[in-house]
């Protein structure tokens, strides 16, 4: 079968892998030059499964109402005139009760599982280089409140067999001895030791490249316009190549996997996609002293931020701003990033030289990827996975294939269209 994948970030590359070692004829489409150019560029390089927590949680509103005016919140939200953002508001508001948060908590639990699964296959059959650790994540809290909270967390996740523990600061420092000169602020910790840390730009551009000598075709610098829905299904895909100029691509299946343009995409069909672009923030800096920086990845709780040792460099990355689709970066939460990693690893490295980036991450109201076939037979969705993109990612295009070959992927998760 002539499948078409629209997206060449971490979810579009890991479906296109796939579904050509099931022998499909794969054609892989991106407005960018290369893959995992956009939100897959330089993420907080967290493979997190024990991060499976919704943003959607209870007490989620009243915070954001606290923040609200503040450029330095965690949760950013700048109120516009535009429909799309009140409406994934209004849906968000839904998905805090506590049923619905523990429901999304083990639908993506589920899928994070699968995905973790996904690469360890992948890499044991690739041996791809991308800067990759397993020293787990470590999760530090600054308020009894929060790390109470989270204990009820990690007591559900034991459910599903994830190992995710409360730790003491002693314990804490005994994991990460690079946490000691910061400890005495620390309330408690949590640890996921099966938890994993890499490059998703470079684990990304690694497998684009095996997939191509697959045979898999790459397509960049080539703008998807619309989808040309006939008759009940799909007919092919408007184009605008490198060259200015306009074409049809035609296939048996079509997969959607544009981050956070899905929505607009799938619009030109008459699909609404409850997807909204939160945007993140990320600062990249050289390692000066390898003895006070981290080597297992950290996640500070109490501003959202988190940070993973990639190579000789340290990713600082995290909050979101729900601000449309502005990818302008804004000097008081790059400052942040900067600010909040010196307090914790002062002498680590070279404060001066960050390298920043923004990225848009496609956000569901309640955290859990869009994964399935729409009500047009031949187009399929993966896409919505908001910061989880790098932990999920290897699994839903696994999942996708398997969906699309007709076969029960077998996990516990709502395989889902529009």
């Amino acid at each position: 079968m002539k499948v078409v994948v629209l997206g060449s970030g971490i979810v579009g590359v890991s479906t296109a892998w796939f579904l050509a070692r099931d022998g499909h004829e794969v054609t892989v489409i991106d407005r960018a030059s290369g893959p995992a150019r956009e939100t897959s560029f330089a993420n907080g390089g967290q493979i997190s499964v024990s991060q499976s927590e919704p943003w959607a949680q209870p007490d989620v509103p009243w915070k954001v109402l606290k923040w609200l005016f503040r450029e330095d919140a965690p949760l950013l939200y700048r109120p516009m005139f535009d429909p799309a953002q009140w409406a994934f508001c209004l849906r968000f508001l839904n998905e805090c009760r506590p049923s619905r948060a523990e429901a999304n908590m083990r639908q993506i639990l589920a899928l994070g599982r699968f995905s973790r699964a996904t690469f360890d296959l992948i890499r044991a059959e690739t041996g791809l280089a991308f800067d990759h650790r397993e020293r787990g994540i470590v999760s530090i809290f600054l308020s009894q409140q929060e790390l109470d909270a989270a204990a009820h967390a990690a007591a559900v996740m034991a459910e599903f067999g994830i190992d995710k523990k409360v730790v003491s600061r002693d314990e804490m420092v005994a994991i990460e001895p690079a946490l000691a000169g910061y400890s005495a602020n620390v309330v408690g910790a949590t640890y996921c030791e099966s938890d994993q840390s890499g490059d998703v730009h470079r684990f990304t551009c690694g497998l684009a490249g095996l997939a191509e000598a697959a045979g898999v075709e790459f397509r960049f610098s080539t703008r998807v316009n619309a989808l040309l829905a006939e008759g009940g299904d799909i007919a092919g895909v408007s184009v605008t190549g490198p060259d200015g100029a306009f074409a049809t691509v035609t296939a048996d299946a079509y997969v959607l996997a544009l981050g956070s343009h899905s929505p607009l995409v799938a619009r030109t069909a008459g699909l609404s996609l409850p997807i909204y672009p939160a945007k993140g923030y990320s600062a990249t800096l050289p390692v000066i002293d390898a003895g006070a920086a981290p080597t297992a990845s950290l996640t500070d709780e109490s501003y959202k931020i988190v940070m993973s040792r990639l190579g000789e460099r340290l990713r600082i990355a995290g909050t979101a701003e729900l601000a449309g689709y502005s990818s302008t970066l804004n000097p008081v939460r790059c400052r942040l990033l900067v600010e909040r990693a010196r307090t914790i690893f002062p002498g680590a490295c070279d404060w001066d030289a960050a390298q920043f980036w923004t990225g848009l991450r496609p956000a569901t109201p309640g955290n859990v990827p869009l994964i399935g076939r729409t009500r047009y037979p031949r187009l399929w969705l993966n896409t919505g996975h908001g910061t989880l993109g790098w932990t999920e990612g290897p699994g839903s295009g696994r999942a996708l294939a398997e969906l699309i070959a007709g076969r029960d992927p077998g996990i516990a998760f709502h395989f889902q269209g529009c």
